[in-house]
């Protein structure tokens, strides 16, 4: 393993925090999901915790991810993360929610735009033919017109958006990707490569080389034990080098995903996984996945 003192400024760009009286799907009965029993996050996660788990492996700023609010309260999600931040400095940059296929749209993004801190959308686009991996109602939203029309907002406050499909669906996500060249696209958990089979793994490289064509598309290395449920260097290292042949450093990005990922691993153990599995790039390569790429697309000013 990589010596964890060794200095490297590190941005998480990818977790969340929350009070559980918050989210009716995390507060209701356990259900079958993605990331299998989460019976050990039913429980407030807020952000003192969160920087107790992060700031002893080096980590200095982070991205705040959406996690799902009941519809209709992503502004009281993204202003509560703001108050948060005013009050503890973490996180330091939001990204936020909304439905491009509602009819508010357009208010809804300008009712986040007045919150300093906000500098994306995620808007969960992943669907599977197996209905425990599914979230979005249909595989093609993204090519819905009305959709489309409300997506090309993005542009007019500067934001970026959170990707995240399963490789089906990346041959149409790169379409969306090179209509909206303006509109930075960060790819989730490495496009989420579910099935690990030859025949799996021969159409997540297809649809990432799609995706990869677009240069506005980034590829977050984050939530790869979502499937696993288990934190595996070998995994880490396989699925990242070759993330970084299609995407190279200059456009790869490190995140947690915790707590998610805390059902399984310990923080400092996930990262350093992460850092054994780069330890061969340069530490330049290292600095722009760990830290500049997140700093530079988030704005990020620490």
């Amino acid at each position: 393993m990589t010596d964890p003192s060794n200095k490297l400024n590190i941005i998480d760009a990818h977790h969340h925090i929350w009070r559980l009286s918050d989210l009716e799907w995390l507060n209701g009965p356990t259900q079958a999901r993605i990331f299998g029993d989460y019976d050990l996050i039913k429980r407030d996660y807020l952000v003192q915790e969160f920087i107790d788990d992060v700031t002893p492996q080096g980590v200095t700023a982070s991205v705040y991810i959406q996690v799902n609010w009941p519809d209709g309260a992503e502004f009281i999600e993204a202003a509560w993360v703001q108050e948060v931040a005013d009050r503890f400095g973490w996180p330091n940059a939001i990204i936020g929610y909304v439905d491009f296929s509602s009819e508010n749209c357009a208010q809804r993004l300008k009712n986040l735009a007045q919150l300093p801190l906000m500098r994306g959308i995620r808007q969960q686009l992943h669907w599977h033919q197996n209905p425990l991996y599914r979230f979005a109602p249909d595989p093609d939203i993204m090519m819905d017109s009305k959709w489309r029309n409300n997506f090309a907002l993005l542009q007019t406050y500067g934001w970026s958006f959170e990707l995240q499909v399963f490789a089906t669906q990346m041959k149409n996500a790169a379409k969306l990707a090179a209509d909206f060249p303006q509109t930075p696209m960060v790819l989730q958990h490495c496009g989420m490569p579910e099935d690990s089979s030859g025949v799996g793994m021969a159409v997540w490289i297809e649809g990432m080389r799609f995706l990869a064509d677009q240069p506005n598309v980034y590829c977050k290395f984050s939530g790869l034990g979502t499937f696993l449920h288990k934190n595996s260097v070998n995994f880490i290292k396989d699925i990242t080098a070759q993330c970084l042949e299609l995407f190279d450093a200059n456009r790869c990005i490190y995140g947690s995903n915790f707590p998610i990922e805390k059902i399984w691993t310990s923080y400092s153990d996930l990262i350093a996984g992460f850092r054994d599995g780069l330890s061969g790039l340069s530490k330049q390569d290292q600095n722009l996945i760990f830290y500049l790429n997140a700093k530079e697309l988030y704005k990020i000013a620490s």
